[in-house]
């Protein structure tokens, strides 16, 4: 009985770490996730990874590019235009620097911070370059230098005009 115990026990050992060595496998694989960008509008908030990211290096123009014409997975938020919009990026992106996009042009000078505030009824202005009933706002890690943006990340979200307001 004592010999079957022990081998009973040694399969159990056994399995218990190739288990925890098949889970360690596992994770190491994952990529490692981005840095959040966040927007919150009243109550209601969405929060995203980078929809082109590389680590932090810089990415080609032709990958900015590319990147916001993507179209697909873009979280999207209802925006009231007599609400403020908040926008939040982690520390590492304030780091670099962001500037926020509409349209994929410039809308604010390059920032440091981890929170900024913007009025709803920009996203929705002509004069802004909005205008229609949706917006693409990203957050750009980087810097915007003339036509040709030095971007480390790129973060994008579809802002929708609240029918009701």
């Amino acid at each position: 009985m004592t010999l079957v115990s022990r081998s009973a026990r040694s399969r159990r050992t056994v399995a218990a770490f190739g288990a925890v060595s098949a889970g360690l496998l596992v994770l190491s694989a994952c990529d490692k996730p981005t840095p959040l960008a966040t927007v919150t509008v009243g109550s209601k908030s969405v929060h995203s990874e980078a929809a082109c990211y590389n680590d932090g290096k810089e990415l080609k123009p032709s990958e900015v590019q590319d990147c916001q014409k993507k179209k697909s997975d873009i979280k999207s938020i209802t925006i009231d235009p007599d609400e403020k919009v908040r926008f939040g990026v982690d520390p590492e992106i304030a780091d670099k620097g962001w500037t926020l996009l509409m349209n994929g042009q410039p809308l604010t000078e390059a920032s440091k911070k981890t929170y900024v505030v913007i009025p709803g009824s920009v996203f929705f202005n002509q004069q802004y370059g909005g205008g229609g009933s949706t917006t693409t706002v990203s957050i750009l890690e980087g810097k915007v230098e003339g036509a040709m943006p030095k971007a480390t990340g790129l973060w994008s979200f579809k802002f929708k005009k609240d029918k009701d307001a």
